[in-house]
């Protein structure tokens, strides 16, 4: 059986939804310029006074540890971009993790590293010029919608005198010339005053989302990964991925073959010796020969049996012909212990790979638990999660057995581990001593 999800509304973005990050966006750009102006003195302090001292041994200690502030500078407007409310940036990967770092590569791969200039450059010369303007403008923005807006309060703690030069009448002195009529200059300057303010708190949210939008675009350029970093690190997963696959099929037919030693091949041999004797004693003694023979009979059958248990590592036909929906509840109806179904499953086919490992491992699971959990019932729920940018296929078996389950090697919920990794799937266990366990098989759908 197959349900079909609807997917949720998109979330409609209009007016109210910037007003509701204008206070995250407004601190932002208020502390933008004392924090840029603090990074442009503190690392140009340093990098200039290093490239004087250059010629000493110390100076070039100092040129790095510029470089190293102004990475950490980077790396504090990357994360205030991320409070701010934008979406996350990509940062470099400074130093490989399967790399241990030297005191002489901690002092020297700076240098060669093209990130660190890029944070200097950064750090010394765009953040403080962006910033003075973003900074400019928000204050402005605010002090005058503010300031606009309330000035009907205290215009009246104003001194009048002849001195005074109203911006009303200023404009009036333009628009109309040569003018009869008088206003009193409280009023006229209290409608003008509170007509701009609520002109410039209108338009503050578009002035908070430009600038902060204009850093985030700065910081994209200039501050995050490359794509051929990000390229890199997708090579290694993949290739360990392909080798946590390779390692998990190599396991799986070793154990087959182990299982089919210790097991049919020894029933085998015994079946075939029975016959013999049943086929000895067929003339001369024809009531022990079919008492013989029953007993082969049983041992077929328990051959049969325990063959169609070890198939079930393999995807078979029903899998093949009709999808991961039927082969789950092939698994569910063959059970011992009662099984609750639960799928809400595409009606189309998902890919084969997919379909032939989630079988395998759905079918592990629930004979885990018929074997060691004691349990008497099982949960075996399969649907598919929509995310961002695809979608994800997750497989919970549950009992309500004595739990105790865990990841251990050279066993069998391991094996199962390296199998999801080849898919770049994750195994996710939660068994408690006394029960529930509950495992859980997540493996990502491929785009397009």
């Amino acid at each position: 059986m197959s349900t079909t999800s609807t997917e949720p509304a998109p979330t409609r973005r209009g007016y109210g939804s910037l007003w509701r990050g204008v206070p995250r966006e407004l601190g932002f750009l208020l502390l933008t310029m004392p924090i840029a102006i603090t990074g442009f003195s503190v690392v140009i302090t340093l990098f200039l006074t290093g490239l004087g001292l250059i010629a000493l041994v110390f100076g070039v200690f100092i040129v790095v540890a510029a470089l190293y502030a102004a990475r950490g500078f980077g790396t504090l407007e990357v994360m205030r971009l991320g409070w701010a409310g934008r979406a996350p940036i990509a940062r470099p990967v400074w130093e490989p993790r399967d790399r241990s770092i030297g005191f002489w590569r901690a002092v020297f791969g700076p240098f060669a590293d093209g990130h660190y200039w890029l944070y200097l450059l950064h750090t010394v010369v765009v953040a403080p010029v962006i910033s003075i303007i973003s900074w400019t403008f928000a204050v402005v923005w605010l002090s005058v919608g503010l300031g606009g807006a309330t000035f009907w309060i205290w215009a009246r703690t104003l001194p009048r005198d002849e001195q005074n030069v109203w911006l009303h009448q200023v404009l009036l002195d333009f628009f109309v010339p040569g003018r009869t009529f008088t206003v009193d200059p409280i009023l006229g300057e209290s409608i003008l005053q509170f007509l701009l303010g609520v002109v410039f708190l209108l338009t503050l949210p578009l002035i908070t989302r430009l600038f902060t939008l204009l850093h985030d675009v700065v910081a994209r350029g200039m501050l995050s990964s490359w794509r051929s970093e990000a390229l890199e690190r997708e090579v290694a997963v993949l290739s360990a991925s392909r080798g946590a696959a390779v390692q998990a099929e190599d396991r799986s037919l070793r154990r087959l073959e182990r299982d089919i030693h210790d097991g049919p091949q020894q029933r085998l041999v015994r079946l075939q010796m029975d016959l013999a004797a049943a086929e000895r004693k067929l003339d001369s003694d024809p009531e022990a020969a079919r008492a013989v023979l029953a007993e082969a009979r049983g041992q077929a059958k328990d051959t049969l049996d325990e063959l169609r248990a070890l198939s079930r590592g393999f995807a078979p036909p029903i899998v093949q012909d009709r999808g991961l929906a039927a082969g789950l509840e092939s698994l569910a109806a063959a059970s011992i212990i009662p099984v609750r179904l639960e799928l809400s499953l595409p009606d189309g086919r998902l890919p084969a790979e997919i379909e032939r490992n989630v079988y395998f491992v759905a079918a592990e699971l629930m004979t885990n638990a018929a074997k060691h959990s004691g349990a008497t019932e099982i949960r075996l729920h399969a649907a598919l999660r929509p995310v961002v940018g695809g979608a994800w296929l997750d497989v919970w078996v549950t009992d309500n057995g004595r739990g105790g389950a865990s990841l251990r090697d050279d066993h069998g919920l391991r094996g199962l581990e390296e199998r999801l990794r080849g898919l770049r799937g994750v195994l996710v266990i939660e068994s408690p001593v006394g029960g529930p366990t509950v495992i859980g098989a997540h493996v990502p759908l491929p785009v397009g």
